[in-house]
């Protein structure tokens, strides 16, 4: 019998800070800015300029250790890693070493965070990932390789970047994909990184070994270098996993090293071999002095914000929507914000997210937008679903207005007041319509006097057309039923 092989991963993800200004400089951080333009003697690495740190990265990377269930060292400190790299101007990056600033924590899965193909198949449901550390260093600056030549961009250089680092604790490409998603979540909700990887503000290395099932001792460790997406750390694993089992099944043996993924050709391929801690001849920065965080950690924690996990659950309790719309829901903070603002003006708030999460969200797919950029305002649509609760309009015709205030940003009375589409509910109207319906159509009033109570729908349908769609459906049913006895 073959024998069966085990994965084991971990993962690494470096996420951009969310600040207006660099690590140890006054540069400003801005995406997509003019190529070196954002530079100084700090960030360049002259000789004899010193940096000065920044609070605010630490303030957001500490509070980013509360919501991931981390320890905040109270005492943490820099430490200069040493390297040579065209990317690094200073031929070394000021980092965290044996004192970094969150120690511990974890990572809550969710269903929904992983690949929707993988979603009925989850074997490790509720499962919470388990951190190393988080520490906090300055980003290196950008490489674009081209032809016969490669330009280096010196804008990111300097950037403040937080590297998570999970224990080998993730059985699978699908567990690393939730939880990359997972983690993406809670950064964007605490509001310390768009955490946008098309971006290259959140940037992920892997770790992945296999050994033989029955096996405690992991295998030689292999390092899958700059993914830049989650569908590609999934897709690069697999790979890995595959290639790695067929080495050590065939009696081979794998040496650790750094591995890039080509995409194109769906293959990991070799960088070089694995540095290790003591290669970089890590030593405590000179120029900074030691950090003591409780000098701001009371204010920290009073930043942390309802999490995903606790979202969802709210959102089930409170509204009395599924777990599954809770989800959808509670995975993008705008699109939870627009739900919960709209909930202030409607009764039914099931309801309401059926309207978010079918109309919404199909037709911000189909237009290419955001949430952010909905011409249909959270209180718009508050307002759609009270004149449909009212009964001005019937459910049908609502359909029709959301049609139309999304393409126009206009208001639901408008719109309703502008078509004519006002529902008639006026009881001696619509009794008369329903008696003039009972007495063109005799075989049906039979048939539901004789008990095929069915026939009732095709009265009330007749009723409808008579009145061009515009009488109440709800005072229709509950007139006709009265006047057949």
């Amino acid at each position: 019998m073959a024998t069966r092989y085990i994965p084991t991963i971990g993962l690494e993800v470096h996420v951009q800070l969310k600040t207006r200004s660099k690590m140890f400089c006054a540069c400003p951080v801005e995406y997509g800015a003019e190529p070196n333009s954002h530079t100084c003697p700090v960030c360049l690495g002259y000789p004899g300029a010193l940096p000065v740190m920044n609070e605010a990265a630490l303030r957001m990377t500490a509070l980013t250790g509360l919501m991931l269930d981390c320890k905040v060292a109270e005492i943490c400190k820099f430490d200069r890693k040493n390297y040579f790299y065209p990317d690094m101007p200073k031929n070394f990056q000021i980092s965290q070493y044996d004192q970094p600033i969150c120690d511990g924590g974890g990572v809550p899965l969710h269903d929904l965070a992983y690949p929707k193909d993988a979603q009925k198949s989850i074997v490790n449901p509720g499962k919470v990932v388990k951190l190393v550390r988080i520490h906090l260093e300055e980003d290196v600056a950008k490489s674009s390789h081209f032809e016969t030549s490669t330009g280096i961009d010196f804008n990111r250089a300097g950037t403040p970047l937080m590297e998570i680092v999970s224990e080998p604790d993730i059985d699978s490409p699908e567990e690393a994909f939730a939880y990359l998603t997972a983690l993406q979540q809670i950064l964007v909700y605490g509001g310390v990184s768009d955490a946008d990887m098309e971006k290259g503000q959140m940037r992920c290395d892997c770790n992945v070994s296999v050994r033989p099932e029955g096996t405690s001792e992991l295998g030689t460790k292999i390092e899958i270098k700059n993914m830049n997406t989650i569908s590609g750390v999934r897709r690069a694993l697999a790979f890995e996993i595959e290639r790695q089992i067929e080495v050590v099944s065939a009696g081979g043996t794998l040496a650790q090293e750094t591995r890039r993924w080509d995409d194109a050709s769906g293959r990991t391929n070799l960088m070089r071999i694995k540095e290790s801690a003591h290669d970089y001849r890590y030593f405590p920065e000179p120029d900074l002095l030691p950090v003591d965080t409780r000098v701001f950690m009371d204010e920290v924690r009073k930043l942390r914000p309802e999490l995903p996990a606790e979202k969802r659950e709210r959102f089930v309790t409170s509204f009395g929507v599924t777990d599954y719309d809770a989800s959808v829901l509670a995975a993008d903070r705008a699109l939870a914000d627009y739900f919960e603002e709209a909930a202030k003006t409607v009764a039914k708030p099931k309801l309401l997210a059926n309207w978010v999460l079918n109309d919404v969200l199909s037709a911000l797919s189909e237009a290419g937008e955001t949430i952010a950029e909905c011409k249909v305002s959270a209180a718009q649509l508050g307002e759609l679903l009270a004149v449909i609760e009212a009964g001005t309009i019937n459910a049908r015709q609502g359909k029709e207005v959301f049609v139309e205030m999304f393409a126009t940003g206009k208001s639901a009375a408008a719109i309703v007041e502008e078509k004519g589409l006002k529902q008639e509910s006026d009881l001696g109207a619509i009794e008369a319509l329903c008696q003039k319906c009972i007495d063109a159509n005799p075989k049906a009033v039979e048939e539901y006097r004789a008990g095929k109570t069915a026939s009732i729908n095709f009265l009330k349908g007749q009723v409808m057309k008579l009145s061009q769609g515009k009488a109440n459906p709800a005072i229709v049913g509950d007139l006709l039923a009265r006047l057949l006895g």
